[in-house]
């Protein structure tokens, strides 16, 4: 069978569409862009991933082009924005630690964060770690995965991208990392919230006590039992957050 080189650009056009949706993916989305993944297994998954998904592409736009740049650019950018809604959902969980660290006076106590780099509250970290393992349970990175793949045949290369409703519903979804955050937190805070309204009342009655050094062990050990109870809901509103990103995903690719 004889080869056409003037259809070698077509044909690489359908593995760059492919490999700028998955790179854009693995730039936002969680457990793939964690930092603590090793740089060979990233390039080897994406690698992967782009051989299976390029014929998924139709190669009709030469890649050399005007046209084949900005393509090109808008592959990456919906990979990416796939990703960073999901990774909304994460950030939203880890603001609620957070939150629960500074009720419980554990804010001070931070780990470095091998996701996003900078340093944050160990129960933030905790709160991540837990949905992580929940997220891959119950194989949310092979539903991402499949959302990729299905983004090929609702939005194939070069036809539409991301318009700007979609961009403005991505910014909008933002709004759910804070109620994502009181959702996650609320129990505990809840039962923090009583302990210190306890602690202030104290303080009316026995001014001369040193709330200091009697709060700060109480409020830490009530913390943690307050912390113990309330993760049995933290299950349920991670998977409404989630439910809502998946929804948006779909929205934003066609499907």
């Amino acid at each position: 069978m004889a080869l056409d080189l003037a259809q070698l650009p077509i044909w690489l056009g359908g593995l760059l569409w492919a490999l700028g949706r998955v790179g854009g993916l693995f730039l936002t989305a969680p457990v793939f862009s964690a930092r603590m993944l090793p740089a060979r297994i990233k390039v080897a998954l994406v690698v992967v991933l782009t051989m299976v998904l390029a014929p998924l592409a139709p190669a009709t736009i030469d890649p050399l082009s005007a046209t084949g740049v900005a393509t090109m650019v808008g592959q990456v950018l919906i990979g990416a924005a796939v990703g960073f809604v999901l990774n909304l959902v994460f950030e939203a969980v880890s603001f609620g630690g957070g939150l629960v660290a500074q009720g419980m006076s554990l804010g001070f106590a931070e780990v470095a964060n091998p996701q996003g780099g900078p340093s944050s509250p160990v129960l933030s970290e905790f709160y991540t770690l837990l949905v992580t393992l929940l997220f891959l349970a119950m194989d949310g990175h092979l539903r991402l995965i499949a959302l990729l793949a299905d983004s090929f045949h609702s939005l194939p290369p070069g036809m539409a991208t991301i318009n700007a409703n979609g961009l403005y519903a991505v910014a909008g979804f933002g709004a759910e990392l804070f109620a994502g955050a009181v959702r996650v937190a609320l129990p505990a805070m809840t039962s923090l919230l009583v302990v210190n309204i306890g602690f202030g009342a104290i303080s009316r009655s026995a001014p001369s006590m040193n709330l200091f050094a009697v709060g700060f062990p109480i409020t830490l050990s009530l913390g943690f039992i307050a912390l113990w109870l309330s993760l049995r809901s933290l299950p349920g509103a991670f998977e409404a957050l989630q439910g809502h990103a998946w929804s948006l995903i779909r929205e934003l690719i066609g499907s």
